[in-house]
């Protein structure tokens, strides 16, 4: 019975562990740093980025 309470909390543990990683992910974030250590996403920088970097190939050819 003992055994059973020990990974029953073990269990619960790690459950919260990831269900907290989970919730911290897709919270929003207001990163003004702008360092880029946080996991904040710029969809408009990439596309921006990736804009350019075609431009520049396809001026190459």
């Amino acid at each position: 019975m003992f055994q059973q309470v020990i990974i029953f909390l073990l269990f619960a543990g790690a459950l919260t562990y990831l269900g907290r990683m989970i919730y911290r992910m897709f919270r929003a974030k207001s990163c003004a740093a702008g360092c880029g250590k946080c996991s904040a996403v710029d969809f408009q920088k990439i596309e921006k980025d990736l804009n350019a970097r075609f431009a520049v190939e396809k001026d190459r050819s």
